[in-house]
């Protein structure tokens, strides 16, 4: 892999792409996972190893996970009376990484006040445990994704395991033409579809438009639309620092949606997913199930380092791909929307050799993505510029993708604001049938 594509897959301390993710708040799990006086939760985040804990009051910790006196993992430790007690030596650590008991010392030799482990900030929202690892003074708010505030409907939470770079995981949403093949291939044009899925599979080939804005990159790909007269079909997604995404996977009015794909390692990322309720509303046949999509269902959580969220589809089992299904009925033999785009692109390997790509005009999202982050990353490392949205999460709060049609001509950028602010105004649709 060649230097430059380092810069944006390497994430841990240090690195330039790394350092730029840690002055972001990024999302640890489900508020539910954590109760008081619980039992401590391993966390790989950004290559670091971490433990999360709520302590007596409803205080969230993420600190990390060695005693800082002789190193024993703090996973091991007794959550109690406030704080996570060592159980090699009993020193003890509130929510903030101080050290608030000396068990194994006399009073009159404790120096509690000199010892201190890593700990993070953190913050709770929309159900979800937020952690910031930045070391600005002034830290950002959360960021105020419109799937982020649906009080009255609720908002639907996935969090599902995927065993790659993060930012292949993230490219594979980015690219919206392998939507017409890889989940939509055995579609045929005349089997009664509707009308955008008509538009999907008439013409798997769209062209693109691609730009960068404050808040990361947009692009539409479109095509003539077999269903409107003169209209065009369009289907515009968004990268938005530092990892997060908002793909097309239902119309531009009920795509109140974002996801993320964030490192845990280099090799291994979590997809987050936030979804409007009553927009996204699941259909009989994705039913929920531990908390993913019955097409989606994951298996048990274990303690260890990469124990969560893993779906019972995998590489080790080929995706339960049939083969007989892939002759006479799918595309793919696979079920699920989401295993099948696992199993492409966990299958470029952990972190794929990008030296053996041969990208196409369908890959200009891409391409044009990947050089937005190394510049960003390098200018970070270098320089200490930031992107807009690290200042200005605000940038965030008026974004949505999603497909329709348009006849109208003019700015196709211009175009699809406009039309994201009329629907923001508009009443609740009804249910979504999703791509993804």
């Amino acid at each position: 892999m060649s230097d430059q594509y380092q810069t944006i897959t390497r994430t841990g301390p240090g690195t330039p792409m790394g350092e730029l993710m840690r002055q972001y708040w990024i999302p640890v799990g489900p508020s539910t996972e954590f109760v008081r006086d619980g039992a401590p939760t391993r966390i790989m985040l950004l290559g670091e190893k971490l433990i999360a804990f709520r302590d007596s009051s409803g205080r969230m910790g993420v600190m990390d996970h060695r005693c800082p006196h002789r190193c024993a993992s703090l996973f091991y430790g007794r959550n109690e009376e406030g704080g996570l007690r060592c159980v090699y030596h009993g020193w003890k650590y509130d929510a903030d990484g101080n050290c608030v008991d000396m068990a194994n010392i006399p009073e009159r030799q404790h120096f509690k006040d000199k010892v201190h482990t890593k700990a993070y900030l953190t913050a709770e929202r929309t159900g979800v445990v937020w952690v910031y690892m930045g070391d600005r003074a002034q830290v950002p708010e959360l960021p105020p994704f419109e799937a982020s505030f649906q009080p009255k409907e609720g908002v639907g939470l996935r969090f599902i395991q995927r065993r790659c770079n993060w930012l292949q995981a993230v490219e594979g949403d980015l690219d919206t033409s392998h939507v017409g093949l890889l989940h939509f291939g055995a579609a045929k044009a005349s089997a009664g579809l509707d009308n955008s899925r008509l538009d999907l599979v008439v013409n798997r080939a769209p062209e693109y438009k691609v730009t960068e804005t404050p808040y990361g990159l947009c692009y539409g790909a479109h095509r003539p639309s077999p269903t409107v007269p003169g209209g065009t079909y369009w289907r515009v997604a968004h990268f938005l620092y530092p990892f997060w995404i908002m793909p097309p996977v239902a119309s531009l009015e009920k795509n109140i949606m974002v996801r993320a794909f964030i490192p845990m390692d280099d090799e291994h990322c979590m997809f987050v997913g936030f979804e409007s309720q009553a927009y996204l509303r699941p259909q009989d046949d994705r039913v929920r199930v531990q908390g993913a999509y019955i097409r989606d269902v994951l298996q048990p959580n274990t303690t260890d380092w990469f124990g969560r969220y893993r779906m019972t589809a995998e590489a080790e089992n080929d995706y339960l791909i049939d083969r007989d299904d892939q002759r006479e009925k799918s595309y793919t033999g696979i079920e699920g929307i989401h295993a099948q785009d696992q199993c492409v692109t966990e299958s470029m390997g952990n972190i794929v050799d990008r030296s053996f790509e041969n990208l196409a005009p369908s890959d200009i999202a891409v391409a044009r993505n990947r050089r937005m982050l190394i510049t960003a990353a390098k200018a970070f490392a270098e320089t200490g510029k930031r992107p807009p949205s690290m200042d200005n999460p605000a940038l965030y709060g008026a974004i949505r993708g999603g497909y329709y049609t348009t006849t109208e001509a003019g700015d196709w950028l211009q175009l699809h604001r406009e039309a994201v602010e009329k629907l923001r105004q508009a009443p609740a649709p009804t249910p979504a049938t999703v791509d993804a």
